[in-house]
């Protein structure tokens, strides 16, 4: 009898060891042969166009598996850091020469993977209307932020309004303007207020993301844009951000290659009318 139940028990052990075995990847599919899992990818973007174009890559990361959940952003400093404290994934409005500003001034780690597009900055009209009427003193508003002042200066010693001082670089400020010959009054002043400042100004310089939120195109509204083979056509091109260490994840890499491809250059030639010019 001992020697029985022996057997009987030995018999029972071996069962739940074999049950046990069978139920160790819970998540296994039916047939058994296809990993059904996805990873997400959460990234912050300016509403237009830096959203909009996130949206046409969503497609094609998700035949790859990968879900694509886009945060939209109406500022320039959150969506930097929330990629520092790991809230986002990555982020897509900015230019190389701003992230570099932002890490020196925050202390952040972020750096760009890809660069996908640019946009023209634009000179537009307000309470006057063309370049050739400009009166002594006219009022013009510019972005306030380190680099966009810069691009804006540039832009409007291009057209002969003013002339920086030799070699300030894309650091100039309204500090760094050597002669006003017609003594215009420059007014700084946050990038998302531009548009809403054309009742008040006489002109203003406008970032290409606000100017096209606004139902303005550069290439049919301003009166004078950058040249798109200017050295701030590839000094300001837009990029993806990540947190520095996360170059090789996977999914980022995967995001770079949607951003690239074929479809989304397609969408951006047809729907911004050069407005947003791609990079690639």
């Amino acid at each position: 009898m001992k020697k029985t139940s022996l057997i009987l028990l030995a018999l029972l052990l071996v069962f739940t060891l074999i049950t046990g075995c069978g139920n160790s990847n819970p998540t296994a599919n039916k047939e058994g042969d296809q990993d059904t899992t996805t990873s997400t990818l959460v990234v912050g973007a300016s509403v237009t166009p830096h959203a909009e174009i996130l949206n046409v890559a969503k497609e094609i990361l998700a035949a790859e598996g990968i879900e694509l959940k886009v945060v939209e952003f109406a500022d320039y400093v959150q969506p930097n850091t929330n990629v520092e404290s790991g809230d986002l994934d990555a982020n897509y409005f900015q230019h190389q020469l701003y992230l570099d500003q932002f890490n020196l001034d925050n202390g952040t780690h972020l750096v760009s993977v890809a660069a996908i597009h640019y946009e023209p900055f634009g000179i537009y009209a307000g309470k006057t209307a063309s370049l050739e009427e400009i009166a002594n003193g006219a009022i013009i508003s510019i972005p306030n932020d380190g680099t966009n002042e810069a691009r804006a200066l540039y832009l409007l010693e291009a057209e002969g309004l003013i002339t920086l001082k030799e070699g300030v670089g894309f650091s100039a400020t309204i500090l760094d303007i050597a002669e006003n010959p017609k003594n215009l009054q420059i007014k700084e002043l946050e990038a998302a207020q531009l548009t809403l400042s054309l009742p008040d100004v006489d002109f203003a310089v406008i970032n290409g993301n606000y100017a096209i939120q606004a139902g303005l195109n550069a290439t049919t509204d301003a009166l004078a844009v950058e040249d798109k083979d200017s050295t701030a056509a590839q000094t300001y091109a837009n990029i993806i951000c990540i947190k520095a260490g996360n170059e090789n994840d996977p999914a980022i890499q995967a995001l770079c290659n949607a951003l690239k491809s074929d479809k989304v250059k397609t969408y951006i030639e047809n729907t911004y009318e050069g407005a947003v010019v791609p990079m690639f």
